[in-house]
């Protein structure tokens, strides 16, 4: 088991940082990234009084304050003790997979509303574990829960602006940490969240659960297995309509996701669309990003949903949206390979992920799921992408009925890092996978602003993208 955590990185709270990302998104339109001036000083003045460094240049590559965290194992333990911050719509839904997972306990549970921690303790009990501690005083009790020395992995289901202290606190706390998407907002908050990672030897981990969607899977396998032949594109998305949970009251409380949309003007959430792919081409793993050029379309969707369903006086009515409806970047990665993005969820349309693979033998595309490889396919006409279920991964061999939610691949997720934690293997992604997903938000704002000049990739593993590692495609472990 862990030794108990450190105790010495308990901070002055400062202002609030809700506050903090309100007064940075009030003057509306037109402030994309520059528009967090006053709150990245602000962010500035308080990392500083912490012992935190300042945000580094963003054009030279940082120094590393500790060695890599590549190949990193966990520590090797019986039992997994976890804590949990956010219990909402994610959070709330989440923790019946944690209790699901055997040789897990959740032990401590952190959430604002009171209501809510209840219920997700209640639910802790009735899984047949003792009752967890709760956490609800205020918005930084989540730094208690992080101080506790029985925790072992900090799971977190917040709103995004939150997402960078309270994982630089679990690794700062001693614990290992996996978010929701996406990891931070900024591209010197990803930086600093690498660094602390190599500097406090803590996993910091995007939890991004369509890497291990059945399909994403089973194409991951293909292509290490050479049937798309050399890999030469792929693409990746979030078109999802969330207009009417956008505008809901109480789905996003106090319309914390939609107010984005007043801040930012390009791909706000890369990571499901952007994790598969890289996978695919084993982007930090023999190949790596290097640039990335986006182009927005005009912002009319959610003004023109809200002229329609939303009351006049809604607080709703007092923002002006300025993310572009569908925003479209391309990835050009050294190996020359070509990943293309897409976010909207402005518009009508089904949902789709794209997820699409492209090689010398041949294409694989979603939404619907069809393929096409020589020699199997002829004359044009798509294959059945159903005859290849042989190349499914042995997660989904194992678990091939899946509980919880998107089609069973939130279980999976849970169950193999759980697993890794377990038995103290090297996870399936790290810190800079998680900044390279991420890295797409604050990158195509920028390329946006620029009229679509090309915006430098940083190199997050700073060089050691060049060896083969290995990553999703996992072997199964012994137990």
């Amino acid at each position: 088991m862990n030794e108990a955590a450190p105790q010495n990185h308990r901070k002055d709270p400062g202002p609030s940082r809700r506050s903090l990302l309100w007064t940075a998104g009030a003057a509306g339109a037109g402030l994309g990234l520059g528009g967090f001036s006053a709150q990245n000083a602000a962010a500035d003045s308080r990392s500083a009084a912490r012992g935190a460094p300042a945000a580094e240049s963003l054009s030279a590559e940082p120094k590393r304050r500790g060695p890599t965290m590549i190949g990193v194992p966990f520590e090797r333990r019986s039992t997994v003790r976890v804590g949990i911050i956010g219990l909402g719509n994610r959070g709330g839904s989440m923790i019946d997979l944690f209790l699901a997972v055997p040789g897990v306990r959740v032990v401590a549970l952190c959430d604002m509303v009171k209501e809510k921690a209840a219920r997700a303790a209640t639910k802790v009990t009735a899984a047949g574990q003792p009752a967890p501690a709760v956490y609800t005083n205020g918005e930084d009790d989540f730094e208690n829960l992080c101080d506790r020395g029985d925790v072992d992995f900090v799971y977190v289901a917040t709103p995004w602006d939150w997402h960078f202290e309270m994982c630089r606190t679990a690794m700062l706390s001693g614990k290992h940490v996996g978010v929701e998407c996406p990891l931070a907002m900024e591209l010197h908050q990803l930086w600093e969240l690498v660094h602390v990672s190599e500097s406090a030897r803590r996993h910091c981990m995007q939890l991004e659960n369509c890497c291990y969607g059945r399909n994403e899977m089973r194409v991951l396998r293909m292509a290490h297995a050479g049937l798309f032949g050399d890999l030469l594109h792929a693409a990746g998305a979030y078109n999802h309509d969330l207009r009417s949970l956008l505008f809901d009251p109480v789905y996003y409380k106090d319309g914390w996701r939609r107010k984005w949309h007043t801040r930012l003007r390009g791909d706000i959430y890369s990571t499901h669309g952007l994790g598969p792919v890289a996978n695919y081409l084993d982007v930090n793993r023999g190949d790596r990003a290097v640039r990335i050029t986006s182009v927005g379309s005009p912002s009319l969707g959610l003004a023109a949903y809200r002229k329609e369903h939303v009351p006049p006086g809604d607080p709703s009515w007092k923002e002006s949206y300025i993310e572009a409806d569908r925003t479209i970047s391309l990835i050009q990665t050294a190996k020359g390979r070509v990943i293309r993005l897409e976010h909207d969820v402005s518009t009508p349309h089904p949902y789709s992920r794209v997820n699409s693979l492209g090689g010398t033998k041949g294409l694989f595309e979603d939404y619907p799921e069809r393929i096409y490889i020589e020699p199997d396919h002829t004359d044009d006409q798509w294959g059945d992408f159903g005859k290849y279920a042989q190349w499914d991964h042995w997660l989904w061999k194992e678990h091939a009925d899946p509980p919880g939610g998107h089609g069973g691949m939130d279980y999976i997720l849970i169950f193999r890092l759980m697993q890794s934690l377990r038995l103290g293997l090297v996870p399936d992604f790290d810190v800079y996978d998680a900044a390279t997903w991420t890295a797409p938000v604050p990158l195509s704002n920028a390329s946006i602003k620029a009229k679509g000049a090309p915006q430098e990739f940083p190199d997050f593993t700073r060089g050691l993208w060049r060896h083969k590692r290995p990553g999703m495609d996992s072997q199964k472990p012994a137990e």
